[in-house]
């Protein structure tokens, strides 16, 4: 019987790129003139992989926000990946804004991939959900080849990474 090639697929972001675009963003806050006086803060919570955004009115959010994805673009890491909390009125007439970082895939998007993968109806690769992460397997490195294809052909909605190659 031949042996089985596998790979997984999962998503996360770098928490330490994370920071650094963080601090970068910080920096750049204090230095803008439009945001001068104003009570604009970013939070990061590595625990709990949230990123807060506080701020004075909608203007100054959508600029704190943008300033925080363009950094987050530039240090790598993938903002398919950041779920976007609603704009929430705080304390001290300001507005709050929590995002979250997504690590590991959550269980419906990964059941939906799963779904796809049997619905396009590979001949021998199967694909199982572990944990966080789907392990797909086959006895075909190019059908292995075609299903890493597919799913980046199609919007999942988050950022995926092949690895954990086992020929």
């Amino acid at each position: 019987m031949a042996d089985n090639n596998s790979f997984d697929v999962t998503t996360g972001v770098d928490l330490q790129e994370v920071d650094n675009a963080i601090n970068q963003a910080q920096k750049e806050i204090g230095q803008r003139y439009d945001f001068k006086g104003s009570k604009s803060a970013i939070e990061f919570s590595r625990a709990e992989n949230t990123i807060t955004l506080i701020s004075h009115d909608d203007f100054r959010m959508r600029a704190l926000f943008d300033v925080l994805q363009a950094k987050l673009i530039k240090r790598g890491v993938p903002v398919k990946n950041l779920e976007l909390g609603p704009v929430t009125p705080a304390a001290g007439d300001t507005l709050r804004r929590d995002i979250t970082l997504t690590q590991g895939i959550p269980q419906e998007k990964a059941r939906a991939i799963v779904k796809a993968l049997k619905d396009k109806k590979f001949k021998k690769a199967q694909a199982s959900i572990q944990g966080e992460e789907i392990r797909v397997q086959s006895p075909s490195k190019d059908e292995l080849q075609e299903v890493i294809t597919f799913l980046r052909s199609q919007d999942w909605g988050i950022e995926l990474r092949f690895g954990n190659y086992r020929g």
